[in-house]
């Protein structure tokens, strides 16, 4: 029939959407269930835990005779064959075999439960989704009950949505057949619906409803024999829909009661509550999996989406996204919000430019936002007029707000925790959906308030990450990459990711005669306590090894700083000593797991059969001094110990692990160290925080040192002048001749001055720096003294620390060495003072 004749024109007029409560069930290729809704629970008997993955056919056990025609009639009738008991078997579509839609009635039987009769739609789905097959279904009997419709005239078919009154809106209702799948999703599926046919029941061959679910809508009881079902009363059905009882017969509009229909039951079996509650127990288990700040924040925004509402924004305040601890007061017009996160089921991109993520703003006062996060409490719009819309656009400059909210239904909910605002989520419905009511306002304030708690949680959390963070980065040392003779790479990982401060250390000091000590140390426990230690241990590391303690001596004096500091003072500590120019290393092990060596003649790797000594802090174990030989490009390697160990295994492993990665071949020393963290953090629940330092021992070629020895007398400055001159043009170095000349004179000179008994020792080493070293036997270091106009003497350090690039002095028993660096053109960088 021609869609324009007057027959068919009337019958659109008459046209009512109906609602019944649907089972909704997505197949996928292999036909195992890939969506499980709430409606199917109820009609089939099987949680959305017990469904998802397992195959539909045993979820829906199918009786009764297959029709030989499967073909969808869209725009036709659904008529059984002749000799057909009139039940089609629920088959191919179970197992995602089907490659057209097809509708059909078939009984449901499955051992201890009575037998179903049920209606059933099934669509072919295409796209990159898993599900292959979108399968609705309703239960015959309960619609005889709730419709007072004979259950044999009643028959699913498919009809074009366009053929019904406000097709748009009839095809925004769909999104609702879909609960809980993500936008992308649901707008995929719908797409397919709409194009395949909508589902209608038939009970004619010429009248036809359109089906909608009962998502919100309560449950009218049956009427008496003689009573069209669900007449209004006077308030009429909720929501302004129509049950598909209230149709009566589909070609009539209902008849006047004459009476009001019974009160509906305001229990559990209440379906809008009932949905309600459904619908938060649900986004209760989708948010909160993770204390992920920004994933939270999606979670909640996506939970709404389309189920609940067609627009969510969450707007979060400053403080709290920059994670700087609980914001005190109440938010205002100076308040600053950042839109975290925006999902809506509109055209994909349609608000980009409009109410752009990430976006910083301060909401105008006379705005409903600005009652919402002051008040703390919903604001709900049923109806935002175009009066309305176009006085609340105005607020905002540059953008126009008008399309977004105008005709639309608003509703505003707080984020709170501890009676502060965190944030507000805005929610909005198109028109063609019902308006937020007041038990809308009140899902949507539970649903604000269960999603405050966890972004209290997350916000806490990230507060605390930060907090360790800086914490963290604040005790472990910038270590400089290059230092005479020796190339220097580090790694630190946290251990636990809720405890990210821990005791592990590692650390590389600047000593006098081109040496460099190197330190990694690990203070048993973890926590705030452990970092604690940590941070006074390293410290007192610091300033014994720039006395020129030999190793061992350092250690017995942090062990007794460590019982001196308390009782549970215990800590692993390796401290090493390398010279570049006598090319070996000394090492001294408190407790601590063997350092790797790895030669650079033959890439063969070894751990250093060192004394291991007893733990920082047990008090009364002598330590011992080891001297290792080493050559130009071998690699030292030292690391804490929750590098190797793994738990069930012998640390044996862990070690030989080490050793057999650190013998890789690498382009550089950042790459080495990447090598090793990759072979051995490959177990999963590492506990312990990992400590990584690795030295390139490159050694300073005796080339490129020159020693004197100076007796006490005031003329052998100028010797020390001529000596430091010729050596510098020998080296080719001519621009570093005048500034070097000024400094060593200003040394020796102070040098002779005080030194007692000995000689004065001079040496120049040529590196990435030029570095100078005076030596006498007067303990007490140098220092800078303040000068008046009239003195003679005490500007020497003072033209040092104005020429240098750094200087240091340092003291032992024996003596004193003052030192400086001097820059060279086109080599290295400024070093911090010692």
């Amino acid at each position: 029939m021609d869609s324009g004749t007057p027959q068919l024109r009337s019958r659109r007029e008459r046209a009512v959407t109906g609602r019944i409560p649907l089972a909704v069930v997505v197949v996928d290729a292999d036909g195992l269930v890939s969506h499980w809704s709430s409606g199917a629970r109820r009609l089939f008997g099987h949680s959305k835990e017990e469904a998802v993955g397992q195959p539909a056919g045993d979820l829906m056990p199918v009786s009764g005779a297959l029709t030989e025609d499967r073909t969808a009639r869209v725009n036709g009738p659904y008529e059984p064959y002749e000799g057909d008991d009139g039940y089609d078997e629920l088959g191919p579509e179970l197992h995602g075999r089907s490659s057209y839609p097809t509708a059909g009635r078939a009984k449901l039987s499955d051992a201890g439960r009575p037998r179903l009769d049920v209606l059933w739609w099934a669509y072919p789905l295409a796209g990159p989704g898993p599900g292959r097959h979108l399968v609705l279904a309703a239960d015959v009997d309960q619609l005889r009950m709730d419709a007072g419709t004979d259950s044999g005239r009643i028959a699913p078919s498919f009809s074009l949505h366009t053929e019904f009154p406000d097709a748009d809106s009839l095809a925004g209702q769909l999104p609702h057949i879909l609960p809980n799948m993500s936008v992308a999703e649901a707008e995929r599926i719908v797409g397919q619906v709409l194009e395949l046919g909508y589902p209608v029941l038939e009970f004619s061959h010429h009248d036809r409803v359109p089906v909608t679910p009962d998502w919100g809508v309560p449950r009218r009881p049956a009427v008496r024999q003689g009573r069209a079902y669900g007449t209004s009363a006077p308030d009429g059905p909720a929501r302004g829909t129509h049950p598909v009882g209230n149709l009566g017969h589909p070609g009539r509009l209902p008849a006047p009661a004459p009476a009001p229909a019974p009160a509906p039951e305001l229990d559990l079996e209440y379906a809008a509550v009932r949905e309600r509650l459904e619908f938060l127990n649900e986004v209760s288990g989708l948010i909160g999996s993770s204390l992920d700040l920004a994933r939270t924040i999606r979670e909640v925004t996506s939970a709404a989406v389309p189920r609940f509402t067609d627009f969510a924004g969450t707007h979060l305040r400053a403080a709290v996204l920059a994670g700087e601890g609980f914001p005190t007061g109440p938010p205002d017009v100076t308040t600053i919000w950042h839109r975290v996160w925006v999902e809506h089921n509109d055209e994909p991109g349609r608000w980009d430019d409009t109410v752009p993520v990430g976006e910083a703003i301060a909401f105008p006062e006379h705005t409903p936002f600005f009652q919402c996060m002051v008040t703390g409490e919903p604001v709900l719009i049923p109806r935002l007029s175009e009066e309305d819309g176009d006085r609340i656009s105005a607020q905002f400059e540059k953008r126009d707000l008008r399309p977004l909210i105008n005709n639309r239904s608003m509703l505003l909910v707080p984020l709170k925790a501890r009676d502060v605002v965190l944030g507000f989520m805005v929610l909005m419905r198109r028109r063609g959906r019902q308006p937020f009511d007041d038990m809308d306002r009140t899902t949507g304030a539970e649903l604000a308030a269960r999603a405050g708690l966890v972004l209290d949680n997350a916000r806490m959390y990230t507060y605390q990450e930060n907090v360790a963070d800086t914490l963290q980065d604040s005790m472990l040392p910038q270590v400089a990459s290059r230092m005479a003779g020796c190339d220097i790479a580090t790694r630190y990982l946290p251990g636990a990711r809720l405890g990210r401060v821990g005791g592990d250390w590692f650390d590389s000091v600047k000593l006098p005669g081109s040496r460099t000590a190197l330190v990694v140390g690990d203070v048993m426990g973890h926590g705030l306590n452990s970092a604690a230690m940590m941070g006074q241990l390293r410290t007192a590391v610091q300033t014994m090894a720039t006395m020129e303690m030999p190793p061992a001596q350092l250690l017995r004096n942090l062990d007794d700083l460590a019982q001196r500091l308390g009782e549970n003072y215990l800590a692993t500590c390796l401290y090493a000593v390398y010279d570049p120019i006598r090319s070996e290393v000394q090492i001294a092990n408190a407790g601590h797991i063997p350092p790797v060596i790895v030669r650079a003649a033959d890439g063969r790797s070894e751990l250093l059969d060192l004394p291991t000594g007893a733990p920082i802090g047990v008090g009364g174990v002598p330590f011992e001094t080891a001297t290792v030989q080493v050559a130009p490009g071998d690699r030292l390697v030292l690391c804490t110990d929750g590098l190797v160990e793994v738990r069930g295994q012998d640390i044996g492993a862990g070690l030989a692990a080490l050793c057999e990665s650190a013998a890789h071949p690498a382009a550089s020393m950042d790459h080495a160290c990447d090598t090793i963290i990759r072979a051995l953090n490959t177990h999963g629940g590492r506990k312990d925080d990992v400590a990584l330092l690795m030295a390139r021992l490159n050694g300073i070629p005796d080339g490129d040192v020159a020693e004197w020895q100076l007796a006490l007398d005031p003329r052998e400055v100028a010797r020390a002048r001529r000596l430091v001159r010729g050596k510098l043009y020998d080296w080719n170095l001519p621009g570093a001749v005048e500034s070097a000349e000024l400094m060593v004179s200003e040394l020796v000179t102070n040098a002779v001055r005080h030194a007692r008994i000995r000689h004065v020792g001079l040496r120049l080493v040529r590196n990435d720096a030029l570095l100078c070293e005076v030596t006498d036997d007067e303990p007490a270091p140098a220092s800078l003294l303040g000068a008046k106009p009239d003195d003679e003497f005490g500007r020497g350090l003072r033209v040092v620390s104005r020429l240098a690039r750094g200087w240091g002095s340092s003291s032992t028993a024996l003596g004193k060495t003052v030192w400086f660096e001097q820059a060279l053109a086109g080599r290295g960088s400024r070093v911090t003072r010692n």
